[in-house]
């Protein structure tokens, strides 16, 4: 019988220490630290997020626990005030450079996208994480409460997310929007959320394509009525222009503005887009895959630690939430490289369970199939005496 290490350091193998240390020492990580190097922070972080730890204690219970299944991971049992202390000061660059680094490698094998475009599409939108303002003051957002934002744009091809930023609450999700490197020529589908003209105007100067929901308090002209064709779905298809004196000035050129019955939700669905070549059931189609980025967060916030912190400094919250981000993307990772059919979620309670069993990698991104007790059928009544 083959021998294999655990699933957790199967996972980590694709991660090269040469490369990780070379990112510890552009931010001086192990600068005057005697306990703990930047690798153990990571793999007990690492441990948390995969394992379902719900605190510092509870993660450094479990890891003592398993001592004789740790040596292969390069790392020691630390103390849980040394391990709090490098969450509040060892730079959580550190882990957004990781993370993009290992983002260029999943980039390579993703798979396509369901949907055939000629141009590559991605999902625009932001998340809000709630804190507590007693403990998170730093973050206030509201009058009674923290808050930190999730900018992401999650790339279709594999449903990466290609670009994150962390802020405060109170940064609105259209002004990160320009600082993401979208590529020119692309498609973005993006909630009305994002329903902004400068930004509008920074999609058109970049040759990018959007699909969005158009409010229902914006003043406009039709200028064209454009051909739906045989599609019942697509009620109306038109050409339009913006006439209120703010918004005409900010935006003055025409858009596409669709609306669609959608029979799967038994709603109209407004559209409006810069995209004046494909058909109307096409730009509908992308719209509503526009999901995908919903499903990202609902994946993230209810299977990674991302809502409980185990510190209360932005120095703590940043690093977990990239060690997060880390944690997703490596299933990723290995979820393109064994070919899975899967979902990211049902792979992450999967390895929760398993992490530290030594069985190949591979089982756990294969469906696992339940198989019933055979029933032994014998003829002859089996009587019992009492």
């Amino acid at each position: 019988m083959a021998y294999n290490t655990t699933i957790f350091a199967q996972m980590i193998k694709i991660i090269s220490r040469l490369e990780f240390q070379s990112i510890v020492n552009k931010h001086n990580g192990d600068f005057r630290s005697r306990k703990l190097k930047t690798w153990d922070q990571f793999i007990h972080l690492l441990f948390a997020q995969l394992s379902g730890r719900n605190s510092l204690r509870e993660t450094l219970t479990s890891f003592t626990s398993v001592q004789q299944k740790l040596y292969h991971l390069g790392s020691r049992i630390v103390k849980r005030s040394t391990l709090s202390d490098a969450n509040n000061k060892r730079s959580y660059l550190i882990y957004k450079d990781l993370f993009f680094s290992l983002l260029q490698r999943a980039q390579r094998i993703a798979p396509k996208y369901k949907l055939k475009l000629n141009r590559k599409l991605y999902f625009l939108d932001a998340s809000v994480i709630d804190l507590s303002l007693k403990l998170f003051p730093w973050a206030r957002f509201r009058k009674t409460k923290s808050a930190v934002r999730l900018h992401t744009l999650l790339a279709a091809d594999g449903l990466l997310p290609e670009f994150i930023a962390i802020t405060d609450g109170k940064t609105h999700e259209s002004r990160m929007a320009q600082y993401m490197n979208i590529p020119s020529g692309s498609y973005v589908a993006m909630d009305r959320g994002f329903h902004d003209f400068t930004l509008y105007n920074f999609f058109k100067n970049n040759n990018i394509r959007f699909i969005t929901r158009a409010k229902s308090n914006a003043r406009y002209e039709v200028v064209e009525q454009r051909d739906t064709g045989q599609n019942r779905c697509v009620l109306k298809d038109e050409t339009i222009l913006f006439t209120g004196y703010a918004t005409h000035k900010k935006y003055p050129f025409p858009l596409r503005l669709i609306h669609y019955y959608d029979e799967k939700q038994s709603k109209t669905l407004t559209i409006l887009t810069n995209d004046f070549e494909n058909d109307a059931q096409t730009i509908a189609d992308i719209y509503k895959s526009r999901w995908e980025i919903e499903i990202f967060f609902r994946t993230i916030k209810q299977n990674l630690k991302i809502k409980r912190f185990f510190g209360t400094s932005s120095n703590a919250v940043f690093t977990q939430i990239w060690i997060a981000m880390i944690a997703y993307l490596l299933v990723s990772l290995h979820k393109f490289l064994q070919k899975s059919r899967m979902t990211v979620q049902q792979i992450i309670r999967l390895i929760q369970v398993n992490l530290l069993e030594r069985k190949p990698l591979v089982d756990i991104f294969q469906e696992p199939k339940f198989k019933p007790p055979e029933r032994v059928l014998t003829n002859q009544t089996t009587l019992f005496r009492f």
